[in-house]
C-alpha cells in the first residue's frame, strides 16, 4: 500500500499531454462576458437626505456688514448700519432743535434725539449743536415738569448724561442745573416711596455741597452781571475807537513815508507780552463768573426741587421723607441768598404747622392724620422700658407687645 498506485502503467503519450495543456490554456483565455441585468441601487442614509443648514450672518464691526450663507452655497452680503457723515448728523441736529421748541412735537423729537447718542453722534465735533437742542428744551414755553412732557424730558436729560464727555465745562454746568430740575425734579412725582427717598436723599447731598452764601451772593446776579457786561463791553469799544484813531494820527505824523514798518520794533513785542500776561486774569474773571452763575442756577434748581416736594405733603407714605428734607435744608439755610432763605424759612414753618396738626388730630377732612411712625412714637413715649425681657419698669406688663 506504501507504493505508488501508478506503478506497472504504461506512461503517457505526448498527445494526451499535449491535448491537456491546451485545454487549460483556452479555459484561460476564455472571459467571462458582463451580465445585462442591471444592480440594484444601494439605499441612501437618513444623514444624506437632511438639507445642509444655512450659516448664520456674522457682523463685521468694521464696516457694518454682514454675510450670509445660502443652501446653494452662494453668500450674500448686506449692510447693517447705516453710517452718516458728520454734515449729515449736524443737519439732524440742527432740525431736532428747530421742532422740539414745540410742545406738540417735543415727544418725537427727543426721541430722536435720543436715538442721535446711542448711535454715538454725539462727537467734539457735533457736542455744541447737541448742546443746541438741550438748550432749546430747556427754552421751551412748557415746564419740564408738565405733566404731558414730564417723562420725555426725564429720558432725554438721563440719556444725555453719556454724552456729557464730549461737552466743555460751561456746557457740563449748564447740563448739571438742568438734570436736577428734569430729572430730580420730576423723580418727585413717583408712586415709587423707594425712589422718592432716594431722590431725597440725592437732593440732600446737592444742598451740602453748596459754599455758603455770601453778601454778593445776596444780590440780584442776573441784574448785575448784565449791567457789568454791559459797562464793560462799552468801555472796551470806547478805548478801541480812541486809540485806534490816536494810532492813525501818530502814523502820519511820524512816519510820512512809512518807513517804520521796515525796522523791527520793541514796542510791538511788548504789546504782545502784556497780551500775554492779561490773559490769564481774563481767563480767572471768566472762571469766577462761570461759578457764580452755576452757584446761582443751582440754588434755584434745589429751591423747585423743595417745593414739589412739599406739594406732595399730603400723602401719607411722603410725610416723613419730607420732614426730613425741609429740616436739613432749614438746618443749611445759610448756604442759600436771602430770597432763597425766606422761602425755606415758610416751607418749614408750614411743615412744622402741619405736624402739629397731625399730632392734635386736625386736618382739613376732619380724620385723624397721623401716620405710622409718629402714631409708635406717641405710644410708646410715656413707656417705662426695664432691662428685665417682657416687664415694664413700673412692674407690668404693658411694654410686652412691642419688645416681643
Amino acid at each position: 500500500m506504501g507504493d505508488s498506485l501508478f506503478e506497472g502503467l504504461p506512461p503517457p503519450s505526448h498527445q494526451q499531454q499535449n491535448q491537456e495543456a491546451e485545454a487549460n490554456d483556452t479555459s484561460k483565455t476564455t472571459k467571462r462576458e458582463p451580465s445585462t441585468v442591471p444592480a440594484p441601487p444601494k439605499p441612501a442614509l437618513k444623514s444624506a437626505l437632511k438639507r445642509p443648514k444655512p450659516v448664520e450672518a456674522k457682523p463685521d464691526p468694521e464696516d457694518g456688514a454682514a454675510e450670509k450663507t445660502t443652501a446653494s452655497g452662494k453668500r450674500l452680503r448686506f449692510k447693517t448700519t447705516t453710517d452718516a457723515s458728520e454734515t449729515q448728523v449736524i443737519e439732524a441736529m440742527k432740525k431736532i432743535a428747530s421742532h422740539i421748541k414745540t410742545p406738540t412735537k417735543f415727544s418725537k423729537a427727543s426721541k430722536l434725539a435720543i436715538q442721535l447718542i446711542q448711535a454715538g453722534s454725539v462727537k467734539p465735533g457735533t457736542s455744541d449743536h447737541f448742546f443746541a437742542i438741550l438748550e432749546a428744551a430747556m427754552s421751551s414755553t412748557t415746564s419740564c415738569t408738565d405733566p404731558s412732557v414730564r417723562a420725555d424730558y426725564h429720558a432725554l436729560f438721563s440719556a444725555a448724561q453719556d454724552a456729557a464727555e464730549c461737552l466743555n465745562k460751561k456746557q457740563k454746568n449748564q447740563l448739571a442745573t438742568w438734570t436736577v430740575r428734569a430729572v430730580l425734579a420730576n423723580d418727585f412725582f413717583t408712586d415709587d416711596s423707594f425712589l422718592f427717598s432716594k431722590t431725597a436723599g440725592q437732593v440732600k447731598d446737592a444742598i451740602a455741597d453748596l459754599p455758603v452764601a455770601t453778601k454778593d451772593d445776596d444780590l440780584e446776579e442776573a441784574a448785575s452781571l448784565t449791567d457789568k457786561a454791559a459797562t464793560t463791553d462799552e468801555y472796551s469799544k470806547r478805548e478801541d475807537t480812541c486809540s485806534g484813531a490816536e494810532a492813525e494820527e501818530n502814523k502820519d505824523m511820524s512816519d510820512p513815508f512809512g518807513l517804520d514798518a521796515l525796522i523791527p520794533s520793541t514796542v510791538k513785542k511788548d504789546d504782545k507780552v502784556k497780551g500775554k500776561k492779561d490773559m490769564p486774569v481774563k481767563v480767572r474773571e471768566e472762571e469766577e463768573e462761570e461759578s457764580k452763575r452755576f452757584l446761582k442756577y443751582q440754588r434755584e434748581a434745589l429751591i423747585t426741587c423743595l417745593e414739589i416736594a412739599a406739594r406732595r405733603y399730603k400723602i401719607p407714605w411722603c410725610q416723613t421723607v419730607i420732614d426730613i428734607l425741609v429740616k436739613h435744608a432749614f438746618d443749611n439755610v445759610a448756604r442759600f441768598t436771602s430770597c432763597q432763605r425766606d422761602a425755606i424759612q415758610k416751607l418749614w414753618a408750614s411743615i412744622r404747622e402741619q405736624q402739629t396738626r397731625r399730632k392734635q388730630g386736625k386736618s382739613v377732612n376732619g380724620k385723624l392724620d397721623v401716620n405710622g411712625f409718629e402714631w409708635l412714637q406717641q405710644k410708646y413715649a410715656g413707656e417705662k422700658i426695664s432691662i428685665r425681657h417682657s416687664v415694664g419698669g413700673s412692674g407690668d406688663r404693658r411694654a410686652s407687645q412691642w419688645l416681643g
